[in-house]
């Protein structure tokens, strides 16, 4: 699963914010949420697939970490994006000027 589908849940998104203060347990993580630990288990395991989380074993606890890397590769396609829709609002915007400009030379010239 890629990182933007298993960020698509509002749960998982949850769990990563809970991740990115400090590294939880997962009875610590599943604590937080009015689910049930089979769910919380599955959430948990889709984040690990898709790299968003890390785990290791403490004994008999399993400790949850936030994988920085799949937030960031998030993090330079959406500033991607936002580049190209920042351009297409300045054209917009000149456009709009030139055409306020436009209206406002043959109004003046009418009079």
């Amino acid at each position: 699963m890629d990182t933007m589908t298993a960020l698509a849940d509002p749960v998982r998104r949850q769990v990563v914010e809970l991740l990115a203060d400090e590294e939880r347990t997962a009875g610590e993580i599943g604590e937080r949420f009015a689910i049930a630990q089979p769910s919380m288990s599955r959430h948990l395991r889709v984040l690990r697939e898709a790299g968003v989380v890390s785990v290791r074993a403490d004994g008999n606890r399993r400790i949850y970490s936030l994988n920085p890397r799949p937030l960031e590769e998030i993090e330079g396609w959406a500033a991607r994006h936002l580049e190209k829709w920042h351009r297409k609002f300045d054209r917009l915007g000149s456009y709009l000027d030139q055409m306020g400009a436009a209206e406002l030379d043959a109004k003046n010239r009418g009079t």
